[in-house]
């Protein structure tokens, strides 16, 4: 008989409970990566256009680091799409 007044189960929480909390965090997610594609492309877009005005060139910033946005983008989803599955998280 132990010691203390505990229950046995008390180590866990419902499973109900970790399911619920599961598909939250990947509902949330889901709702968080095309932010973060979109804003990478939209923030290297700008940053070329600016630099095009302001150097009086054709839009080759604005192609060149809109590209490297959207290479970024896609390797940050990437990276979270990894670490969100079986709870290991990547390099």
């Amino acid at each position: 008989m132990p010691s203390d007044n505990k229950p046995e189960n008390s180590d866990s929480p419902a499973p109900m409970v970790e399911k619920a909390k599961h598909v939250s965090n990947q509902a949330a997610i889901a709702m968080e990566l095309p932010f973060v594609l979109v804003a990478a492309v939209v923030a290297g877009g700008l940053l070329g256009y600016f630099l095009d005005h302001w150097l009086h060139t054709k839009p080759v910033f604005l192609l060149l680091l809109g590209g490297i946005g959207f290479y970024a983008g896609v390797r940050d989803v990437l990276r979270r799409l990894a670490g969100s599955g079986d709870g290991v998280k990547p390099n």
